[in-house]
Order: structure tokens, then C-alpha cells, then sequence
């Protein structure tokens, strides 16, 4: 398997206990040689599910699709709250649990929609160049400002017991940047009882839903299949505009980031281009101009 020929995305079932770095050393080890390896929408360490990948050409544009949206099959406790937000930290009970569900209906209402929402002070986050994390691990609490994001949608799927305390699941849709560990805090906060995070499972990023998502193991102990494993670099981009060149001689003027005229397209601000080909050869503008319509080069694979 020659590594520098792999491009495209991966879409793994993150497991709980490692980091998505983790997963990314993982598949660099089982490669081996050179390949640029990315991911989009770091998991914490408790979270599983969809972790896509990108390798080779496929990590230029990653900017374009990472703010996608994410779909989480949460859990939370209430009658506790963590310094973490998560069942990973240090837990107090707060020796109040009991809740009205219907009151519970209203909050989730209340917090669909535009929010703000304050970050966890256990997160990657910066702060005057240092990660938030490494100042909580140092005992410090950092006042954070909250930052809008976008809950879409709160399903409330069960009611249950956990160990003594309420336990609630949740189905959550939501804009990129979204903690949903910040989510459960406030949920417990707003109910009275305090709340942590127990589990979270993310179920889509985008166009990767969890029902494809495939084994790491699995993966890193067959390394000579990537190849046959790996969805093609514009698999994420269902939808988008595309432009086919038409000869050796746009392929080149494409290859070397060169604006041309095009016949046959229609004006869009970003599509994908394909090689005379066939073979996807990066992202263009399409401009309309006094002169016809040109392509612009936005993003071209080598």
C-alpha cells in the first residue's frame, strides 16, 4: 500500500477512552509512510461514535465542511454536578433530585434555538495562549464568555434511573461548537437539581451517519484494505455545483491555478471540478463576468 496514494475519509466509530489525536497517531502507525491525516469535530475522550477522518487531498477541505451539523444521543444525571460537566470528573451530589418532568418539557423548549452557551472550563479552548484544560488541571477557573450556537432540536427520549439519581436520555441536533456537556449543566441548573453528562454518542456529523461508521480496530489491524475502506473526497459535498473540464489543455490551466473561460457551467461561488477525466481536481469559482462566465481556482489537489 503506497500511503501517499490514499486520499479521501474514513468514518470511524470513535471508541470511549482515547482522544480523536488518539485515533489519528492509531491510523498513522497502521499506514505507515507519509500521509497527511485529519479529523473534523474533536470528541472528548467519554464520547463515541462518528469521527470522520480525512486523508491526503481530502484534508483541503475539511474548512469547508466542518461546520456541518452534528447530531448526539446524550445522557445526563441529575442530583450532581461535576467540575468536568461529565461522569470523567470529580462529582458532588447536590442533595436535590427530584424534578417536575413537564418542567423539564419547558427548558428543553427553552433552550432550542440561538443560545448562549459558556463553555466548559475542561476543554481545549484558549486562554492567554494556554488551553483551559491545563489551567483547570492546575486549579484554576477562568471566567468564560458564552458563545452563541444553534440547538435545532432536543428530543426527549427516555426517563430513568441511574445508581440512585434521575437519569434523562436525550437526542440533540445541533450547530458545530456546541459542548453538549455545557448543554446538560444547564439543563441541571435551570431544573434545580444540578446535572452532569454520563455518556454521549455522537450519530452524525454532516453527511456521516453512525450506521456506516466502521470498527478502528478493525481498521488498524488491516491496514493493507484502507484503500477499499476509504469514501471518495467529494462524498461530503452531495448537492454542490460541479464543473467537468474538458480537455487536457483545462486540466492544465486548472493544475497550474489559472483563471479561464468555461462554457456550459453556471455561476456558483464555490463547486467542485473534475478532471477531463473524470477524476475530482479540487474547488473553483465559477464568476460571471463581462466576458462569459471564468473559473477561479479556489482549491487545486495535487
Amino acid at each position: 500500500m503506497c500511503a501517499e496514494a490514499l486520499h479521501g475519509f474514513l468514518n470511524i466509530d470513535k471508541p470511549a477512552g482515547i482522544t480523536s489525536f488518539d485515533v489519528i497517531r492509531r491510523l498513522k502507525k497502521a499506514i505507515g509512510g507519509k500521509v497527511k491525516i485529519g479529523h473534523l469535530g474533536t470528541l472528548d475522550p467519554i464520547a463515541t461514535g462518528v469521527l470522520p477522518v480525512a486523508l491526503g487531498n481530502a484534508t483541503r477541505v475539511i474548512s469547508l465542511i466542518e461546520k456541518s451539523r452534528k447530531i448526539y444521543r446524550a445522557a445526563l444525571c441529575l442530583g450532581g454536578v461535576s467540575d468536568t460537566d461529565d461522569a470523567w470528573g470529580n462529582i458532588t451530589l447536590t442533595g436535590h433530585s427530584d424534578f417536575d418532568p413537564e418542567a423539564l418539557k419547558e427548558i428543553l423548549a427553552g433552550l432550542t434555538g440561538t443560545i448562549e452557551q459558556v463553555p466548559p472550563m475542561y476543554s481545549a479552548l484558549r486562554h492567554q495562549g494556554k488551553r483551559l484544560y491545563e489551567l483547570a488541571r492546575q486549579g484554576e477557573v477562568i471566567e468564560r464568555p458564552a458563545r452563541q450556537v444553534t440547538i435545532h432540536r432536543i428530543s426527549l427520549l427516555s426517563i430513568g434511573q441511574h445508581q440512585g439519581l434521575p437519569f434523562i436520555s436525550l437526542e440533540v441536533e445541533c450547530s458545530p461548537g456546541t459542548y453538549i456537556r455545557s448543554l446538560c449543566r444547564d439543563i441541571g441548573a435551570r431544573l434545580g437539581t444540578g446535572a452532569y453528562m454520563q455518556a454521549l454518542r455522537r450519530l452524525q456529523d454532516g453527511s456521516f451517519s453512525i450506521e456506516a461508521a466502521l470498527s478502528l480496530d478493525d481498521i488498524v489491524s488491516r491496514p493493507e484494505g484502507l484503500a477499499g475502506l476509504l469514501l471518495p473526497v467529494d462524498y461530503p459535498f452531495k448537492g454542490w455545483p460541479h464543473y467537468c473540464l474538458k480537455s487536457e489543455e483545462e486540466d492544465n490551466l486548472f493544475w497550474h491555478g489559472r483563471s479561464f473561460p468555461v462554457s456550459g457551467g453556471k455561476a456558483a461561488p464555490q463547486a467542485l471540478v473534475y478532471n477531463h477525466r473524470g477524476v475530482m481536481a479540487g474547488i473553483a469559482c465559477l464568476e460571471p463576468t463581462a466576458r462569459g462566465l471564468y473559473l477561479k481556482p479556489v482549491r487545486v489537489f495535487h
